[in-house]
């Protein structure tokens, strides 16, 4: 298992629509995304950080159930 990287919003929220994420909104510093599963909505939130901590984006992956490397390829 890869270490998470350290990463700004602006590429996490790119691989995020690659993966089928849609931004909803923005306020303030929090960027609000959402995507349609079969179980559901999925919803989360990734802050307007430049880098966001590796604690946090590991947290981001795990709510938009994402691996770490599956996260790396959608970065390139």
């Amino acid at each position: 298992m890869s270490k998470v990287p350290v990463a700004g919003y602006r590429q996490v929220v790119a691989a995020l629509r690659r993966d089928g994420w849609v931004v909803v909104r923005q306020r303030g510093s929090h960027i609000r995304l959402q995507k349609r599963t079969e179980d559901g909505m999925l919803k989360l939130i990734v802050p307007a950080h430049f880098p966001i901590k590796r604690s946090t984006l590991a947290h981001i992956l795990k709510q938009a159930r994402l691996t770490v490397e599956r996260f790396l390829e959608l970065t390139r």
